[in-house]
């Protein structure tokens, strides 16, 4: 997230990053990257096919989320994108 400023200015979401020191504010994220399972922490991510990366994706945005009302991620985003048009 390098070019996060950039995103920014080019979507008009902003993003926000957590305190390194702060692992308090890392939960949500530690917990998101141990539901695959395959991504071990501290993995580095060039070691993996596109189709692996892909797999984990589908897998993630595929999950029910008791934080969006037991939809999944894609349901949600694709209900989103269908409100905005």
């Amino acid at each position: 997230m390098r070019r996060h400023v950039e995103f920014t200015a080019a979507t008009s979401m902003p993003v926000y990053l957590y305190d390194p020191a702060s692992p308090s504010q890392r939960g949500s994220t530690q917990n998101t990257n141990g539901l695959t399972g395959m991504v071990p922490k501290s993995s580095n991510l060039s070691v993996h096919t596109p189709e692996d990366l892909a797999t984990a994706a589908a897998e993630l945005n595929n999950r029910p989320r008791k934080i969006l009302d037991c939809e999944t991620p894609a349901q949600r985003f694709t209900r989103l994108l269908a409100g905005a048009s």
